[in-house]
């Protein structure tokens, strides 16, 4: 735990009580805050008065008595309708922010090193964290990834936090100071939280505002977003270093063809690496690479640590090869163009998709479909996704998970590959991505 000491004394309200909730919640009564908690579920709320967190109806007191306001980023506070109660927090000029803040707030003597974009933020971010540790840095990763901010451990002041950033925490944070940051891409996601594109895109650009002076803005410049901004940071004066994985870059880092270039100069062979397969990880190890050189690490030391990554757990993760037939847990691809990336790792795939659709569905894969022997589809978009498929992929309509697996395990032959990759969110049947691929795991471990 973490705690931040400028609190103590101060009148905190806590709105939202989900994971990152409770641990804000805590941390701030170690500190010495006095906590006002709320959530508009009340099983939250329950669990929240278990863990002898004070729970307040926060709209039914003066909120303009707090001193802040720590807000869950899940919780819409401007688009598409803002919660009253961050309304009421801001015409009474009471500050709102999240829990990443307070974590910028407590550790002013740690570098803290920043990782936001469309895909690829959690890759990126456990990659970052493996090469740091593999070459003897005190690290500690999390905020949108796993681990709670507050929740990390409380590092001396040489040890370095690797904190992936989604668009709503971004939206939330003010004073943090980034060492280094990278926006890996932006593609079209969350619009409806940021009122559309334009607002998405200043989200993310936040990231860079956040810089101490001479901190290095990684930026990805394979999409017209990405290109703007760098050009924009550039032009003020900022510390660019663009990274590609579609062309080589003689004054930033590129992996075009799978060997990552510092400049121009080979530095190493991302294809020899099984844990990061395709040009999607080949930018992230770009991102990870540009990172770690403004963190002062030497090319060889990161080149030695990316080549013993273990991979990240429900992304492109290898389960098992079964008779031959390579099954594997993609999970954490909830969107389009997340899928797009394993699609153009395999061939003669057997694709396991569907779940709570998300915005653009699966249209734009049509390009992969000739990729595809068979589809198993699951969940609410099981219907409409059979539209799109029918007269060019096969397809089952199998419901549920448990029923896709065994289909795909009947079908599948030597050679072929069975691909969990949904490009849905995963709330209409399980708990979260990651229980989705936990039971996918498991039923792929049963068939052995």
């Amino acid at each position: 735990m973490i705690t931040v000491s400028q609190l103590k004394g101060k009148r905190v309200a806590v709105m939202g009580l989900g994971k990152s909730g409770i641990a804000t919640a805590k941390a701030l009564l170690a500190s010495g805050a006095g906590v006002m908690a709320w959530d508009d579920n009340e099983g939250a709320r329950r669990i929240a008065a278990e863990e002898a967190i004070p729970v307040a109806d926060l709209l039914a007191i003066d909120i303009a008595k707090a001193d802040l306001v720590v807000w869950s980023p899940g919780i819409p506070h401007t688009f598409p309708h803002p919660h009253p109660l961050a309304e009421k927090a801001r015409a009474a000029g009471v500050p709102v922010v999240c829990d990443v803040e307070l974590l910028g707030w407590a550790k002013t003597a740690n570098r803290i090193l920043a990782v936001t974009g469309t895909n690829g933020k959690s890759t990126t971010t456990t990659l970052l964290a493996h090469v740091l540790a593999a070459n003897g840095i005190s690290v500690a990763a999390g905020g949108n990834l796993g681990t709670a901010a507050l929740d990390l451990p409380d590092l001396e002041g040489d040890g370095r936090y690797v904190l992936e950033l989604s668009s709503y925490q971004l939206e939330l944070v003010d004073r943090l100071q980034v060492s280094a940051g990278v926006l890996l891409n932006v593609t079209p996601d969350h619009l409806g939280r940021h009122g559309g594109m334009e607002g998405y895109i200043a989200a993310k650009r936040r990231l860079f505002d956040l810089l101490i002076p001479g901190g290095a803005a990684v930026i990805g410049i394979d999409d017209g977003p990405g290109r703007a901004m760098s050009a924009q940071l550039m032009a003020m004066g900022l510390r660019v270093v663009p990274i590609s994985a579609q062309k080589v870059l003689d004054n930033g880092i590129s992996a075009p063809d799978g060997v990552l270039l510092d400049h121009g100069r080979a530095v190493c062979d991302l294809r020899d690496i099984p844990t990061l397969p395709g040009s999607h990880n080949w930018q992230n190890a770009c991102a990870v690479y540009a990172l770690a050189r403004a963190d002062g690490l030497l090319p060889k030391d990161i080149a030695s640590a990316l080549v013993t990554y273990p991979g990240l757990a429900h992304r492109q993760e290898r389960v098992a090869v079964i008779d031959g037939v390579t099954w594997i847990n993609d999970s954490k691809a909830t969107n389009a163009d997340a899928v797009e990336k394993a699609l153009v790792c395999y061939e003669d795939i057997h694709w396991i998709v569907g779940g709570q659709a998300k915005e653009g569905g699966i249209k734009s894969l049509e390009k992969y479909f000739d990729r595809i022997k068979h589809a198993y589809l699951i969940g609410e978009a099981a219907a409409d996704f059979a539209k799109i498929l029918d007269g060019k992929v096969p397809y089952s309509q199998c419901g549920e998970l448990i029923i896709a697996v065994k289909s795909a395990h009947a079908h599948a032959e030597p050679g072929d590959t069975v691909l969990l990759s949904p490009a849905c969110a995963s709330w209409d049947q399980f708990k979260s991505f990651e229980h989705r691929g936990e039971v996918f795991r498991d039923l792929v471990e049963g068939l052995k």
